[in-house]
């Protein structure tokens, strides 16, 4: 995939530098998909003169969204009305049982094209399979960090293996012109016993790359860390070596207090939090503000597609918004600069690479989307003066549909709210093919295997 220089220019340019720059008629040159300038039309064109110039009418330019924690899948909408454990023992982990490989390949083209027609430009997909997902991202053109959904444990050897996540990382990380990253993952501590926890993070430091896991989504997973442990999560991850790891980010991190916050806090361990899957699973509300005083990168994540049940990063940042608004209480607590921040710049950071992406700065790449201006959502619309709005419009008001262009690296993937590296229709098409043996497989299982699967720990364990 080759990128082509090239000068875009729109209504504004949303920088999402360390000043939240907004630029009217703003505009950035591209060249090797990098971004070499950034200013107004006028100062862009003057200082690179050769440059043909795209303008992309009724909209404005911003950093391709950054989806921090997602699983690619499609249970959409047959996964529902249950709390956390439930809903892992009825329908997730069954379904790992099951599945295979081109469907988890399937699975991944769908999650990849929907987030580019949302205006996603990096996606961090815990999956099985991932040779799959790497192909799928390398075909649509998105940027991915890959992170196997490993069990290295006895009681989850359905789960991909630290052998096959290894693997992964040989033969894909830092492949297609650096677009694919792949870390280490585990689906929770408790997927792996204690030689599986030692080698991934041995594999984490050996590999410099990222770890990646779910850790105090639901407060019954704390009552199970004090009775294995004798500790609150956090401290156990630490004494276990977990935070030695060059880059560790917990997805969820519900239920933390104020002395884990302060612990990982002094460690290079960041937070994806899923606002909408918290809700929809019942698991509570996070206290991001805390983690974003104590200067822990918190990025957003979608989680997966049952769990939520779309990748639209647009509604992430309103329910972050709303959400920690609900929690403190307080109506200006999560205001829409966090939110775009935490999807954007703060985002890049919490995934290891805001010198790469994050904002539209020179050296970065060219990860940019372009949010339609002519919509009632984004009526009226302020992009200076007094009664700037553009950054409320942005996190409250647009959906991902409002999305007319999304570029990853300097080469259009999303044009005129079209996918241009793959045919949707087909993609769609394929899932509607595979889907109903996949079910039929899976209810085949739950019937010979009591209805569900073992989960580490009963919801009737201890709380502190």
């Amino acid at each position: 995939m080759t990128s082509t220089a090239t000068i875009l220019t729109a209504d504004y340019l949303l920088t999402m530098d360390a000043q939240n720059s907004v630029i009217p008629e703003g505009a950035v040159a591209i060249e090797d998909g990098r971004i070499v300038s950034v200013g107004t039309l006028e100062v862009v064109k003057a200082s690179h003169p050769t440059l043909p110039v795209k303008r992309i009418d009724n909209a404005l330019l911003m950093p391709g969204l950054i989806n921090a924690h997602a699983h690619s899948g499609f249970l959409r909408g047959t996964a529902e009305h249950l709390p956390v454990w439930d809903w892992l023992t009825i329908h997730i982990n069954p379904m790992h049982r099951v599945l295979l490989p081109h469907e988890a390949e399937a699975a991944s083209y769908l999650c990849y094209a929907e987030s580019a027609l949302s205006g996603t430009t990096t996606v961090v997909d815990m999956w099985r399979y991932m040779d799959g997902s790497a192909r799928a991202a390398e075909a649509i053109g998105t940027r991915l960090v890959a992170v196997p959904y490993v069990g290295e444990h006895p009681d989850y050897n359905y789960f991909d293996t630290l052998d096959m996540n290894e693997a992964m990382i040989e033969t894909w990380h830092r492949k297609a012109n650096g677009r694919i990253n792949v870390w280490v993952g585990l689906e929770h501590l408790f997927y792996a016993d204690a030689a599986g926890q030692s080698r991934a993070i041995a594999m984490a430091k050996r590999h410099n790359t990222g770890f990646h896991t779910h850790c105090s989504e639901a407060e019954v997973e704390v009552g199970g860390f004090l009775e294995t442990y004798g500790k609150r999560p956090m401290h156990v991850l630490e004494d276990l070596g977990f935070f030695e790891a060059p880059r560790t980010m917990l997805a969820h991190a519900v239920w933390l207090d104020d002395a884990e916050i302060e612990l990982i806090a002094k460690y290079n361990v960041s937070v994806a939090h899923n606002p909408v899957s918290n809700m929809k699973l019942a698991s509570g509300i996070a206290p991001i503000a805390d983690m974003l005083a104590a200067g822990i990168p918190v990025g957003l994540g979608t989680d997966g597609e049952k769990e939520n049940n779309n990748f639209d990063m647009f509604e992430e940042m309103k329910t972050a918004s709303l959400l920690g608004k609900l929690r403190h209480h307080d109506a200006s607590a999560m205001d829409s600069w966090q939110c775009l921040r935490m999807a954007t710049s703060l985002g890049a950071k919490a995934i290891g690479l805001e010198d790469e992406i994050g904002s539209l700065e020179v050296g970065k790449r060219a990860d940019i989307i372009a949010v339609r201006t002519d919509t009632p959502r984004m009526t009226p619309l302020f992009g200076q003066g007094p009664y700037f709005n553009l950054q409320h419009n942005l996190v409250h008001a647009v959906r991902g549909g409002d999305v007319a262009m999304t570029m990853v690296d300097g080469q259009i993937i999303v044009e005129d709210g079209v996918l241009k590296t793959g045919d949707i229709k087909a993609i769609i098409a394929d899932i509607h093919a595979m889907a109903p043996a996949h079910f039929a497989r899976r209810a085949e299982w739950l019937a010979a295997n009591g209805g569900g699967t073992k989960q580490w720990i009963s919801e009737k364990a201890s709380v502190a």
